[in-house]
């Protein structure tokens, strides 16, 4: 996970600090906090989706073997990627998740539980 916000973070200054520095000098206003926050949530969505749609895996997930597939080993749907992505939100950031797959029995999240998928060795 550590290795995965290095790489976001790198994706999130081209896509979302970048875009909003340039419209900042050129119309001499800030965007607002929601619509910062708002294109970082897209942003986000669309780097997650499309990688773990288009071979199951993340920048960092491929660096270190990992691949996001359904129970049965099968690629991840769109709907499966989509709801992984808006679980993993409150999962992450309260720790449940994290403290969740720390007493599984396969090490998997809670978010990846109930979206129907899980993290396997490639």
């Amino acid at each position: 996970m550590c290795y995965e916000s290095l790489l976001v973070l790198a994706v999130l200054a081209v896509l979302l600090v970048l875009p909003h520095l340039v419209l900042g000098a050129f119309a001499q206003r800030m965007a607002s906090p929601v619509l910062i926050q708002a294109h970082c949530f897209l942003v986000l969505l669309i780097y997650f989706v499309w990688f773990w749609l288009h071979g199951g895996q993340t920048l960092a997930m491929k660096t270190w073997r990992i691949r996001l597939v359904t129970r049965d080993g099968l690629p991840v749907r769109p709907a499966q990627a989509l709801l992984r992505y808006l679980l993993c939100w409150p999962s992450i950031l309260s720790g449940v998740g994290i403290f969740w797959a720390v007493l599984d029995r396969e090490g998997q999240f809670l978010h990846d539980r109930l979206a129907g998928t899980r993290l396997i060795l490639a």
